[in-house]
């Protein structure tokens, strides 16, 4: 065990005898002749004793010596002594909040029991939701993007700074040939096109890179801005100096945090290159500048940059938080397979507080009226590389609305599946002050839920599911009434 965990139990269980005992520190302090400022610097993890001094505590207190340096907690201490061999508070990415560790083993030391209670609650629910550590990863780097808006400064800068190192000019469109460049003189790699075929299990995988040969394996299906964001991301973990990393694309598993942290930060400054914002933001202007929705404009947007679609929906969630001040919106990465009725909610995003479309764990029916859905069924129809629609969504029984923009395009890894992406800003007086094209009439206002068990519109066509959620809380509302009438009732 880490050395200060086991201070820390010795320390639990000082205390826990201490006051079992009903001494107070400053008794404690008067029996064994240890200063009181001693004492509850052990009781709280800081000191270890040496062996006399637990001698003399374990005379003074009457506990045998070998139970005072037993690692073993009583029953009511023993989850936190789980929890401290479980090394898991060494995975928490707290430092990322701003929480030291010694900050969280205070609050242990001071309040065992609340924790205890507090970790078991945490277990419980992990456990009813199947909650896995790649998901605790996944959700703790969504909450660090979300407390800072999606926006990071210094890696914004890093861009600027390799683009002048390295004279790419970003006021024009880079090439994968460009970035090939750069990584086969500048970081020694090698590109191989062919292998990752013969393996018929790694059909999905984009990429492999191999640290050892700095060989990098690429599917042969990927495209060219495909291509020229894995480059640049490669870039990214060299310029940045990453050496603990992720080596596939996508992710087969990772280590610890800091892999997932630094296949962000790369992913982060893979964007930043190949959409550069001293070209976004200028063009998200001018679709923002007219009182009427362009689509055309959009979509060459959309086209100017060596990016997916979805790469550039990703970049908009760093761009418009800073550059705009539109700080409440959400990202959206939905799945569909032709044939199923299942639609999948694969990614998300929301800044700056959580939005009514999120994913749920427990089935049910995403809003068929959604955008994000009606795009994934457009495609599927036209068969198109690319399907763009537009919508304002008035969530039902909330008070807020969204502009939602939604593209769908085909998953070049897996035949006859889809995915759409979308942003969604919320509606109020400061995306007014931004985007002029709000009050446009050709702009399709729907009425939405976020899923069906939870949705009171009336006759709709798209209904997935009867509103079975709604129904139990209106039956518990009514049961609840009579419960209280009748208390009156028979009260006087």
């Amino acid at each position: 065990m880490e050395q200060e965990y086991i201070k820390l139990i010795f320390g639990l269980k000082l205390k826990q005898i201490r006051t079992d005992k009903n001494l107070s520190l400053f008794g404690l302090s008067k029996i064994c002749g240890l200063s009181k400022s001693y004492l509850n610097e052990i009781e709280k993890g800081k000191k270890y004793p040496k062996p006399d001094k637990i001698i003399l505590l374990a005379e003074k207190l009457d506990v045998p010596y070998d139970q005072m340096v037993s690692l073993k907690l009583d029953k009511n201490l023993a989850p936190i002594g789980d929890l401290l061999r479980s090394k898991i508070l060494k995975e928490i990415p707290l430092e990322l909040f701003g929480i030291k560790e010694s900050d969280l083993i205070d609050i242990v030391a001071t309040a065992p029991a609340k924790v205890n209670a507090f970790i078991s609650t945490i277990i419980e629910i992990a456990q009813h939701y199947s909650f896995s550590r790649e998901s605790f990863f996944l959700a703790s780097l969504r909450s660090y993007q979300e407390a800072n808006n999606n926006y990071f400064d210094d890696l914004e800068q890093q861009v600027l700074k390799f683009a002048k190192a390295y004279h790419l000019d970003l006021s024009k469109t880079l090439t994968s040939k460009d970035l090939e460049e750069i990584l086969i003189e500048e970081y020694g790699y090698s590109i191989n096109n062919g292998e990752l075929e013969k393996y018929e299990a790694l059909e999905n995988l984009r990429s492999l890179f191999v640290p050892e040969t700095k060989t990098l394996l690429l599917s042969a299906d990927i495209n060219e801005p495909q291509r020229a964001f894995i480059y640049a991301k490669e870039i990214g973990y060299n310029f940045l100096t990453y050496t603990d990393r992720l080596y596939s694309f996508p992710w087969i598993k990772f280590e610890n945090f800091d892999q997932v942290l630094n296949n962000f930060y790369a992913s982060y400054f893979a964007g930043a290159l190949v959409i550069p914002k001293t070209q976004l933001v200028p063009q998200l202007e001018e679709v923002f500048k007219t009182d009427h929705f362009d689509t055309k404009k959009f979509l060459s947007l959309i086209n100017s940059f060596n990016a997916s679609p979805e790469s550039v929906y990703q970049r908009l969630t760093n761009i418009l938080p800073n550059s705009f001040n539109i700080q409440n919106l959400f990202f959206l990465r939905f799945t569909h397979r032709l044939g199923s009725k299942k639609y999948h909610l694969k990614k998300e995003l929301h800044l700056s507080h959580q939005h009514s479309p999120r994913a749920n764990e427990t089935n049910e029916h995403y809003c068929r009226r959604w955008v994000s859905l009606k795009v994934l069924n457009d495609i599927k129809i036209s068969q198109k590389d690319h399907e763009f629609d537009i919508q304002i969504s008035e969530y039902d029984g909330e008070d807020n609305s969204y502009i939602v923009l939604s593209s769908a395009t085909k998953d070049p890894f897996k035949d006859n599946q889809f995915r759409s992406i979308s942003i969604g800003l919320l509606m109020n007086k400061q995306l007014s002050k931004k985007v002029k094209f709000l009050e446009d009439t050709k702009i399709k206002t729907q009425q939405v839920g976020v899923t069906c068990e939870r949705c009171a519109i009336k006759n709709c066509k798209e209904r997935q599911n009867s509103p079975i959620i709604l129904d139990r809380i209106a039956k518990n509302k009514k049961v609840e009434s009579i419960v209280q009438e009748l208390h009156f009732k028979f009260k006087s």
